[in-house]
């Protein structure tokens, strides 16, 4: 509690201070405080909740208007409010100490991967970063805490022999038609269920999307895909126009978890381990890059804002490499 006022304090002064003088005030604070105990009032904790739930819910409010989906401002909140809640105190008395702390309790506690905890780094710099931008704290206790290094895992993506079995064990148009759906669009299971009858062109092989932030962009399948869509299709007899419905009554919208629960289903038939929706999406990007496929293409075929983010779905195929150093160096 005293660290945290003290760093309050020298947050408060730094623009009127250079840095020695704020070297100075920080030793002296100490100095002075290190024998007197502070007690926070009850009544003054409960005033710092409510303020740090008007902070969270603005900065919440400023990423919707930034296109945030709702279930990525669901994971913002969770995460936020989680770290408010252990800290207990003022945001604006919260120090990097506080957030390195947090992380590595939880890291700890949950057993979380590099990954996770990066992400909730990511998640706190960007609400305290807000913060700052918006003159409620003078510097954000995140600037100091590094990314967090993680590992580059090779991810595993379907061969063609595994995509074909995937398909010859499906037992109704339906579930053909979805797996070739993901197949050849490398869509995103969001992007797949939201899509209706009347948004598949079939003379042009090609369906618009709506990705991340409400953002558009086409998507094409192939001859195979057109076919089984329209055997699909022309043997159903509801009215939903959803384009992926129930096999039974009343024939309800697919939801993401629906279609996952269906790919999975089918890979364990076939006993093929962590088949879901997302492996045929790094699929897709692999086979293209590895055909030659530029990857800005890839890039706008994926919805991709950033390049990066196109690159980590990418996987080079070894024997690709083996032949080009034969080719080129060899």
């Amino acid at each position: 509690m005293k660290e945290n006022i003290i760093q309050a304090i020298v947050a408060d002064m730094q623009r009127d201070l250079d840095i020695q003088q704020m070297a100075r005030l920080k030793a002296v604070l100490f100095k002075e405080l290190q024998n007197i105990e502070i007690i926070e009032k009850p009544d003054n904790q409960e005033q710092n909740k409510k303020e740090n739930s008007e902070l969270l819910d603005s900065f919440l409010s400023a990423k919707k208007i930034e296109g945030c989906s709702e279930k990525t401002l669901a994971y913002y909140r969770h995460t936020i409010e989680k770290m408010l809640l252990t800290v207990s105190v003022a945001v604006c008395h919260v120090s990097t100490a506080d957030i390195r702390q947090y992380l590595s309790s939880y890291q700890e506690e949950k057993g979380s991967g590099k990954v996770t905890i990066d992400n909730m780094r990511r998640i706190f710099s960007s609400f305290f970063a807000w913060l700052e931008d918006e003159d409620y704290i003078a510097k954000s206790p995140v600037r100091r805490i590094h990314k967090v290094k993680t590992d580059s895992l090779v991810k595993e993506v379907l061969s063609d022999e595994q995509l074909e079995q995937l398909r010859d064990s499906c037992t109704n148009h339906r579930d053909l038609a979805l797996i070739d759906l993901l197949a050849s669009t490398g869509i995103r299971v969001g992007e797949l269920v939201k899509l209706n009858r009347t948004d598949i062109d079939f003379h042009e092989r090609q369906c618009v999307v709506f990705g991340k932030g409400n953002k558009e962009r086409p998507v094409y399948f192939n001859a195979r895909t057109k076919l089984h869509l329209q055997q699909y299709l022309n043997e159903r007899t509801d009215n939903n126009p959803a384009l992926f419905v129930s096999l039974s009554s009343p024939y309800s919208r697919l939801t993401i978890s629906g279609v996952e629960v269906r790919i999975r289903t089918i890979g364990k038939r076939l006993d093929m381990q962590k088949v879901h929706p997302h492996k045929f999406r790094r699929t897709l990007a692999t086979m293209a890059i590895d055909k030659g496929m530029p990857i800005e293409q890839v890039q706008r075929l994926l919805g991709h804002v950033r390049i990066d983010t196109t690159l980590q779905y990418a996987i080079v195929n070894q024997n690709n490499v083996k032949m080009a150093h034969k080719k080129y160096l060899g």
